[in-house]
């Protein structure tokens, strides 16, 4: 439920900025996880293999970025979309 509140909220933001980073790595994440199912049912699919690697790394600059430029909308971010596992030291 979570998600289906921050999807809502993103698509309104897309008219106010389609540019954000927010915006952009949730975008990068709904590709990503149209392209892991699709190749769960076509294995040997290499192009979409490369297509989604390049993906990945894009919203990991995207989001190494926004780490570092602002903390908290990043840990907001991650939090939202349930992305990345917290580290524990």
């Amino acid at each position: 439920m979570v998600k289906n509140s921050f999807i809502s909220s993103i698509s309104q933001k897309k008219e106010e900025n389609g540019g954000s980073v927010e915006f952009q790595v949730f975008s990068f994440t709904n590709k990503i996880q149209r392209l892991t199912s699709h190749l769960e049912l076509h294995k040997k699919d290499y192009l979409s293999q490369r297509g989604l690697r390049k993906i990945l790394g894009k919203r990991q600059r995207m989001l190494a970025y926004l780490s570092k430029k602002n903390r908290v909308r990043y840990k907001e971010l991650i939090s939202q979309l349930g992305i990345r596992e917290t580290k524990t030291h």
